[in-house]
């Protein structure tokens, strides 16, 4: 995401390498290298230029400290304006109620039966809610369907007549069944369309009006770019949400939408979407987002997926198991499963800060997990808890089990022994003991 943008700013910076302070000459070129790159990234012109004349203005005059460099100020500039065109903090999402509404609208394909599940995963899990999805679009029944397979799938409610074509009557139902059957949070799944109509707009504007919903949100595919945020302008004209969702961030996304729409149509982005996975739902944070548009990292947003896979009980199973040395393939199977369900692993580095630019072209894929899964699964049950059995027959049996060849079996088993004895080293060292002499960082990954 955002990986064009970022290399033209990148290189919008490296104007300023090895300048020892900002001029007015020097800053002229850069500010225009990064209304450029704007552009690219569908921003439109004006919005571009007012945004490159503020960053003029703070950076014009400022002294520079010795340990800083001008390229890193000017980062550091961009990066607060960037924040701040984005909405500058990260907004509040109000679902207080008996029971709480959200009404979600856009256009058709823009993803909103799927963020439906996803926002009523995350509500469900995050904050306990007993949740009821609403399917209120009488135009396609495979929204329906749709959506009863989402619930099924996270263990929520769905509300749903398929008889009845007044979206309006369907929603009041909604949550009439809702109070009666306790559920906290009522999420109304509405109808899209190809294109903004004044139908349309009646329709969604009736909805609201009938339930009078705590949060309205517009879904956008992000992908649509600068017309996703002209959509976005119309929808607001008319039913005046609260704020915005962009989907599908994980696409051939260029930026403009994200980067733009809060300035366009003075609502904040709440949550953003990436791909088909119901886990793939965070909260918009402006300052965030500016960091790793930047290539600077987001460590926090890392951490937090972290701490929801994060099973304190099996931690120190495993910690035990790694100062035994006893950390066996069947440990390993279940850390790599972890990680899984964090997210695509390419995008995970992209979140530590130095790491996003380093490896942005290379091809990393959660088809590498499939082949370590492969690997192991076609070991016994007796060689995956004790890993020192495999020789090199056993190695020839795998490697026929699983269809790889037996170096890449010695490969994997290698760098397994590593990170074996690399964990244990830091575990020595977590008790008080620094590196020992002459321990080296072994290389872990493809060779």
């Amino acid at each position: 995401m955002f990986n064009s943008l970022q290399e033209r700013l990148d290189k919008a910076f490296q104007g300023l390498k090895g300048q020892s302070k900002i001029t007015e000459i020097n800053v002229s070129k850069t500010i225009k290298e990064i209304r450029r790159a704007l552009v690219a990234a569908d921003v439109n012109y004006k919005i571009a230029k007012d945004f490159t004349a503020k960053v003029k203005e703070k950076a014009l005059g400022q002294d520079v400290l010795t340990a800083v460099q001008p390229g890193q100020l000017m980062t550091k500039i961009v990066k607060d304006e960037l924040a701040s065109l984005m909405g500058g903090e990260t907004a509040d999402f109000n679902i207080k109620g008996k029971p709480g509404i959200v009404l979600l609208a856009g256009l058709q394909g823009s993803g909103k039966t799927t963020f439906t599940g996803k926002l009523g995963k995350y509500l469900k899990e995050n904050q306990g809610l007993k949740i009821l999805m609403t399917a209120a679009d009488v135009y396609r029944p495979a929204a329906i369907d749709q959506l009863h397979v989402l619930g099924e799938q996270i263990g929520v409610d769905v509300y749903s007549e398929r008889e009845n074509k007044n979206p309006v009557e369907i929603a009041q139902n909604a949550i009439k069944h809702a109070k009666a059957n306790g559920h906290q949070l009522v999420i109304v799944d509405t109808a899209g369309r190809l294109a903004v109509d004044e139908r349309m707009m009646d329709e969604i504007a009736n909805v609201k009006n009938g339930i009078n919903p705590n949060e309205t949100l517009f879904v956008v595919d992000s992908m649509t770019g600068q017309d996703a945020v002209n959509t976005a302008k119309a929808f607001n004209d008319r039913i005046n949400f609260d704020g915005v969702v962009l989907t599908k961030l994980d696409g051939d996304t260029r930026g403009g939408a994200a980067l733009t729409v809060t300035y366009t149509v003075g609502k904040p982005i709440k949550f953003i979407s990436t791909g088909e996975k119901l886990d793939r739902i965070d909260l918009f944070h402006p300052d965030r987002m500016a960091q790793r548009i930047l290539g600077m990292g987001d460590i926090i947003s890392f951490v937090e997926r972290a701490q929801q896979q994060y099973d304190e009980k099996e931690a120190a199973k495993i910690q035990k198991k790694i100062k035994k040395n006893t950390f066996d393939f069947n440990d390993f199977l279940g850390q790599l499963n972890q990680i899984r369900k964090m997210g695509n692993i390419k995008d995970l580095l992209g979140m530590i800060p130095g790491l996003g630019k380093q490896i942005k072209d290379l091809d990393i894929s959660d088809k590498d997990f499939k082949k370590i899964e492969c690997i192991i699964q076609s070991m016994t049950e007796e060689e995956r808890s004790n890993p020192d059995l495999i020789n090199g027959s056993r190695k020839k049996r795998i490697a026929g089990g699983c269809g790889k060849t037996v170096t890449e079996v010695n490969q994997f088993i290698s760098q397994f022994n590593q990170m074996k004895k690399m964990m244990r080293t830091f575990s020595m060292m977590q008790e008080g003991g620094g590196m020992p002499r002459g321990m080296k960082m072994p290389k872990i990954g493809r060779r």
